[in-house]
């Protein structure tokens, strides 16, 4: 076994650590208070290459591989997780769809301003009553043939990147007949497509969350993604190289909070010396890079075997539910070491705390990743 990175993977990632310490660390702070989503930043992250990393050139991308991708979130993801959703969700789950699935038309439409970083796309799976059950999807487009058009009703909730000043498009899952959802991309400003106000959240401050309505929203023909009546096989699709990026954002959380750890317990001096030399914090610091050495290794074996073409389904589940649920772990920890500094804003730490929650939830639960993984074992889950 080789694991190690190429050398352009290590530079490339010394790139993005530079980049997100110098660019996205002095601020992160004050987004996260005042609930901002930075803009400039996020088009100085697509000036970087960051958006266009696992598309051809001919798109505008770099072709390089998904476990670069996932170096690229990890490093944002362990200076603001805010950030760092806001390239996976933009990648992942707003051009994949359309470079996987999409038209030659419809790619070269979308795809070079999103490689580019000019502007985002957005997933719009989870509904207000359909969450992990995704199969209930409520929201109907129904065929004009006349017009040429598909008329779009319904609502979708907790959708990533979809109400930003450079938000594009959206491409929706809905009902276009008799137990058949097909997937629908309906660009930004379309009549009939409301943006709701961005949801209070317990963390990712800056990062950009909506609830959608469409009512009477018209889009063409041509607009379907892919066939039709295939929509919810290709988001399921989509989720699973998600389910591996979400875990490299966890990493990159876990890895910070084993840094911040580390280092407070060596400064912090309490009953004549630094806390670290009580077992009870070296205890947990051990603990956390045990966790996090192995949320790394399941990550990135999942990469690297989309990366070969192998199956992955499993692997992106067991990297997705370790990684998370270890995340969640380490930002407890950390602020327990931390002790009352770690329950003050200032201290990255309780940023981290709250950022974290989400993860063992956003594209696909940790209970959904346990069903995954049984069903691949063999097991008869109902």
């Amino acid at each position: 076994m080789d694991f190690d990175l190429s050398s352009e993977q290590e530079a490339f990632r010394k790139v993005v650590r530079d980049f997100a310490e110098a660019e996205i660390a002095p601020h992160a702070e004050a987004w996260d208070r005042d609930h901002v989503f930075p803009v400039d930043t996020v088009l100085a992250m697509g000036e970087l290459g960051l958006f266009g990393l696992p598309f051809p050139e001919e798109y505008g991308g770099s072709g390089a591989d998904f476990t670069t991708l996932c170096l690229a979130i990890e490093e944002l993801g362990r200076i603001d997780q805010s950030m760092g959703i806001t390239l996976e969700a933009g990648v992942g789950l707003g051009a994949n769809p359309i470079y996987t699935f999409g038209t030659e038309t419809q790619r070269q439409q979308w795809l070079p301003d999103l490689c580019a970083g000019r502007k985002l796309a957005a997933f719009g799976l989870t509904e207000p009553d359909a969450g992990s059950d995704a199969g209930a999807t409520r929201t109907k487009a129904v065929s004009d043939d006349a017009a040429d058009e598909w008329v779009i009703d319904g609502a979708k909730a907790f959708i990533t990147n979809s109400g930003t000043a450079i938000t594009s498009l959206v491409t929706i899952t809905a009902r276009t007949g008799p137990g058949e959802v097909s997937s629908i991309i309906v660009p930004a400003g379309t009549p009939g497509f409301e943006v709701e106000p961005p949801y209070r959240k317990m963390g990712w401050h800056a990062s950009d969350t909506h609830g959608l309505r469409f009512e009477g929203c018209r889009v063409p023909a041509a607009n379907l993604l892919g066939e039709r009546g295939r929509g919810f096989k290709q988001f399921l699709a989509i989720l699973d190289e998600g389910r591996v990026a979400i875990a490299a954002l966890a990493v990159g959380l876990a890895q910070a909070c084993l840094e911040h750890s580390l280092a407070y317990a060596k400064e912090r001096n309490a009953f004549g010396g630094p806390i670290g030399r009580y077992q009870a914090v070296a205890f947990k610091c051990a603990d956390m890079a045990v966790m996090v050495e192995n949320a790394r290794n399941l990550t990135y074996k999942a990469a690297w075997l989309k990366d070969h073409g192998r199956p992955f389904k499993q692997a992106a589940a067991m990297a997705k539910l370790y990684s998370t649920e270890a995340a969640v772990t380490a930002t407890r920890e950390a602020t327990q070491i931390f002790g009352g500094y770690g329950f003050i804003d200032e201290t990255p730490v309780t940023r981290f705390y709250r950022d974290a929650k989400i993860l063992e939830i956003g594209e696909g639960t940790s209970e959904i990743q346990r069903l995954v993984i049984s069903r691949e074992l063999g097991l008869p889950v109902s």
